[in-house]
């Protein structure tokens, strides 16, 4: 049994539990440090004692990932607010040696964000002044990139000048010092890289947009991994929430000298070349990093192909979840998921090979319609992966990880549990009961999308009992049943929940 150590980006379930579920069930023996460490949400993890259980669970594991945000400044809302100065950040990094001098056999996995620019205004994720200037800053800073890039018009430029005379100024500084710092610790960590300290490192764009601050950082930190020569050792893409069980995945095809070929299957024609919302290139791009990050390779014949990647692709412009029930004619004409479906069943079950599905078409929640067809076909529970929460990369990142798996260990109850909280979360949470109970609900109660009554409070036992309507009509059949063990709201928000369900068969 191999032994890896984990330090995940922060406690929410996504980052802390889904790597956990994967390897349940499987000869990974993972660990994790006690939520107790963790931090919540804004208040960050215990830095020094994380580093503690660190050093000593390092020396008899065969490989770690490790979130840098985490390590240095107690997660990824922290890594937003700290106060910390490069010099700082440098002398905890310096702890990566010691670990690797104790155990210089152990393979290290590393990520670290290029820090976020949301597009509006709201402190629930980012320092106070952002719930009144957060639009603007992110403009101010697309703006700036405009202009740098000579891609600006009289209008931009104007806008510009506005902009800069209107924002604050101590807030402008205040931001652009922890951009600074931010990456500043990218280039750091490629250090370690260079060194053999580090043997694999992916730096995720959360939150990404093709022009703005993050965009800058990120040419300045590409530029870095070239000076380092370390295109083939650094991956940079959209990403962040996935990382933790992309790398999972990576490290165990490393383990068993794998390198699985998937084979991808679009359901538009345009979805390849479609910029999911809130990323900054076409969809394929992204793809071809997803799967290389987790240890793979993208194939063109189905045929030699370990897993077929179906992927439910977005058309221009992508629409969020929320939106699906009021589509415009392009959704419905510029997809076929008919022969999607056709496709997908005919290779699981007749060509019997492993199927994933990476359900992308909308941001924030999955296509409900697809859900409906896979039912029909009685594949629900026949699939080597599924996801399609929050970003595409989110998505991507976690069917393929799932795939992966599969592909080694094959079908098991732990796998079965991951599919039906995949369907549960994506499709019934985040597709419906989010949007229902947060419109229809909340109001009544008092609370609002940002604010709820605690982890297990009124609204987390609304939740559930929405779920288990949704799964009686939505997912079960005389074969599949699913039954939610608990239900948590995990930052006391309504963006994300936390399930624990079980596979009945």
């Amino acid at each position: 049994m191999q032994k890896i150590v984990y330090v995940p980006l922060d406690e929410r379930p996504c980052n802390y539990s889904f790597p956990n579920l994967l390897t349940d069930q499987t000869e990974v023996n993972l660990v994790r440090p006690s939520l107790n460490l963790m931090g919540e949400k804004k208040k960050p993890g215990d830095i020094e004692q994380l580093w503690d259980w660190l050093y000593k669970e390092s020396m008899d594991a065969d490989g770690l990932i490790l979130s840098i945000d985490t390590l240095l400044f107690g997660g990824i809302i922290p890594s937003r607010l700290h106060q910390l100065s490069l010099e700082d950040c440098e002398k905890i990094l310096n702890k990566l040696s010691r670990i690797k001098a104790g155990n210089s056999n152990v393979k290290i996995y590393a990520f670290n964000l290029i820090m976020r620019c949301p597009q509006y205004s709201s402190n629930d994720e980012e320092p106070d002044y952002y719930e009144y200037w957060g639009k603007e800053i992110f403009r101010y800073g697309e703006l700036s990139h405009l202009i740098a890039a000579n891609l600006a018009s009289e209008e931009d430029q104007k806008e510009y000048e506005a902009l800069k005379c209107q924002l604050p100024k101590e807030h402008v500084e205040d931001y652009l010092a922890r951009r600074t710092i931010n990456v500043g610790v990218n280039q750091l960590v490629l250090e370690y890289v260079s060194k053999g300290i580090i043997d694999f490192l992916i730096i995720p764009q959360d939150d990404s947009a093709p022009y703005g601050w993050t965009a800058m950082d990120q040419q300045a930190v590409r530029g870095a991994i070239a000076a380092h020569h370390l295109e083939l050792d650094v991956y940079m893409y959209p990403g962040a929430d996935e990382v933790g069980c992309t790398l999972l995945a990576r490290m165990l095809n490393a383990f068993k000298d794998k390198r699985p070929l998937i084979y991808p299957v679009f359901s538009s024609s345009q979805g390849p070349a479609v910029t999911p919302l809130y990323e900054d290139r076409p969809l394929l791009e992204t793809l071809k990093y997803q799967i290389l990050a987790a240890g793979g390779l993208m194939t063109t014949n189905m045929q030699e192909a370990d897993l077929v990647l179906f992927v439910n692709a977005p058309v221009e412009p992508m629409l969020e979840a929320s939106c699906q029930g009021d589509l415009s004619t392009t959704y419905q004409v510029n997809r076929n998921l008919i022969d999607f479906v056709e496709q997908l069943e005919f290779t699981a079950k007749k060509r019997t090979i492993p199927c994933i599905v990476a359900d992308v078409a909308f941001a924030n929640g999955s296509d409900l319609e697809l859900l409906k067809l896979m039912k029909f076909k009685n594949i629900l529970f026949s699939l080597a992966g599924y996801a399609g929460w929050n970003t595409s990369s989110n998505s991507l990142g976690t069917c393929i990880a799932q795939g992966m798996f599969y592909n080694i260990f094959g079908e098991s109850q732990a796998h079965r549990n991951f599919l039906a909280l995949r369907y549960v979360e994506d499709a019934g949470y985040c597709s419906y009961v989010r949007n229902d109970v947060t419109n229809n609900r909340l109001p009544e109660l008092g609370y609002n999308y940002f604010r709820v009554d605690g982890k297990k409070g009124v609204v987390a036992n609304i939740v559930q009992s929405q779920l288990t309507s949704f799964i009686q009509e939505h997912l079960i059949d005389d074969e599949n049943s699913i039954h939610i063990k608990e239900c948590t709201m995990p930052w006391s928000r309504m963006f994300e929940v936390g399930l624990t369900v079980e596979h009945i068969k």
